[in-house]
């Protein structure tokens, strides 16, 4: 049996290396993780917490590499003729601000002509993509060992959300939290807790809740959806896993 070019790709075996670097920082070899995955129930006395606690930072979206930018789209209510304009862009360091991404464009609120379907319109958003295959399978991040999401973000105070996908039953479902900005115009890091996330589906909130699935999270984004018209702009620096409550002028956010 010949590997494919996708196994083969240099991507493949550096997002493989990654996960033994993550099995390092959990002190523990690839089998018995997996293993423990499989056949342990998740709870508070037996999941990897209960072994040890990671207290390093568990990058997942460094925008200060500029190549983690090619592996994200944006998406708006263009893409179903709908008239918003979005853009992600690379934003080198200066001397004052960290290198980031930019994220900013104009909502607009106008329906697509011709298209009676459509209701409602003025959204834009964006996600990684879905990430190659490693040596142990899909790639996801597991960040169960973890208790926040942490963003380093410049916001304009608008209403965002941060969006997280998970390999769910339901494909399409979204977990989805707030993203507050306490000083809007300036540099901050936001905390979130991962099981303040409430599971929502094209919008709506979805009952009964269901605990969302850390363990294999498939996309992160950052999604607009107050539909006021006129411009947007947010920055993003970095986007990590963590167990510290303080890191730098950091502020956690209750749901």
């Amino acid at each position: 049996m010949l590997p494919t070019n996708c196994l083969l790709a240099p991507g493949f075996f550096r997002r493989s290396l990654d996960e033994f670097k993550r099995f390092a920082m959990l002190g523990m070899p690839p089998v018995l993780y997996y293993s423990l995955l499989m056949f342990v129930v998740p709870s508070a006395a037996t999941t990897l917490e209960s072994i040890r606690v990671p207290m390093n930072p568990y990058h997942l979206l460094d925008f200060t590499n500029p190549e983690t930018i090619t592996l994200c789209k944006t998406m708006s209510d263009a893409d179903m003729g709908g008239f918003s304009k979005v853009s992600l862009d690379q934003v080198p360091a200066t001397a004052s601000e960290p290198a980031h991404v930019r994220f900013y464009g104009n909502i607009s609120i106008d329906l697509p002509p011709n298209r009676p379907h459509i209701q409602r319109s003025g959204y834009a958003a964006w996600r990684n993509k879905d990430r190659g295959p490693t040596l142990f399978g899909k790639s996801l991040w597991d960040v169960d060992p973890y208790m926040f999401l942490a963003l380093r973000v410049k916001s304009d105070g608008r209403k965002y959300f941060v969006n997280v996908q998970t390999e769910s039953i339901v494909y399409t479902d979204i977990h989805q939290h707030r993203l507050y900005s306490r000083t809007p115009g300036e540099w901050e890091t936001v905390l979130l807790k991962w099981s303040d996330f409430v599971r929502t589906n094209h919008g709506e909130v979805v009952e009964p809740q269901s605990e969302m699935m850390t363990q294999k999270v498939r996309t992160l984004g950052i999604g607009l959806t107050d539909r006021v018209p006129g411009p947007f702009d947010l920055c993003i620096a970095n986007m990590w896993a963590t167990n510290r409550l303080q890191d730098g002028d950091t502020h956690r956010e209750e749901s």
